[in-house]
C-alpha cells in the first residue's frame, strides 16, 4: 500500500489541513463502492472516512512526504527479494543436512534428520511463499508501466 499511497493519493495535502482535507488513498475503491460509505448523502449523516486508516498509520510511522513514502515502497520490495533469496538458501541448506550430515550422530539418528530436515524445508518454503506474495501484490495493484516516473 506504500507505493499506491505515495503515487495516487493527496497524503502531502492531507498533511498539510487534515481536518479540512478528506484523505484518498486509493483509487480503486469507486470500483468496488467504497465512495458510497464515503459519500455525504443528508440528514446529519456525514460517511464514515474508511480510508483515513493508512494516512494515520505512515503518519504515526514518521513519513512525512511522498518521497519518504516512495522510498519505503522500494525498501519493501528490495526486503522481498532478500527473503527470497534467504528462502532458497535456506532449502539447499536443507537439502545438504540431508544428504551430506554436518555431525556424526545426524548420520545415524534418522528421525532428527529428518525432523531438520523438514523445519528447514518450511523455513524456506514460508520465506519464498512471503517474498512472492508481496512482489505479486505491488505488481498486480501498483505497477503500471505507462506512468512510470524516471525523474525519481
Amino acid at each position: 500500500m506504500y507505493f499506491h499511497g505515495a503515487r495516487f493519493s493527496n497524503y502531502e495535502a492531507w498533511l498539510s489541513d487534515p481536518t479540512h482535507i478528506g484523505p484518498s488513498a486509493q483509487v480503486v475503491w469507486p470500483i468496488v463502492g467504497q465512495e458510497i460509505l464515503n459519500g455525504d448523502v443528508g440528514g446529519g449523516f456525514r460517511g464514515i472516512q474508511i480510508t483515513s486508516g493508512f494516512f494515520q498509520i505512515w503518519r504515526a510511522s514518521g513519513i512525512t512526504s511522498e518521497l519518504q513514502l516512495y522510498c519505503t515502497a522500494i525498501g519493501a520490495l528490495v526486503f522481498a527479494a532478500l527473503m527470497l533469496f534467504a528462502g532458497s538458501l535456506t532449502i539447499v541448506v536443507a537439502h545438504h543436512m540431508y544428504s551430506m550430515p554436518p555431525y556424526p550422530y545426524l548420520a545415524t539418528d534418522y528421525g532428527t534428520q529428518l525432523s531438520l530436515f523438514t523445519h528447514h524445508m518450511w523455513i524456506g518454503g514460508f520465506l519464498i511463499v512471503g517474498a512472492a506474495a508481496h512482489a505479486a501484490i505491488f505488481m498486480v495493484r501498483d505497477y503500471d508501466p505507462t506512468t512510470l516516473d524516471t525523474t525519481i
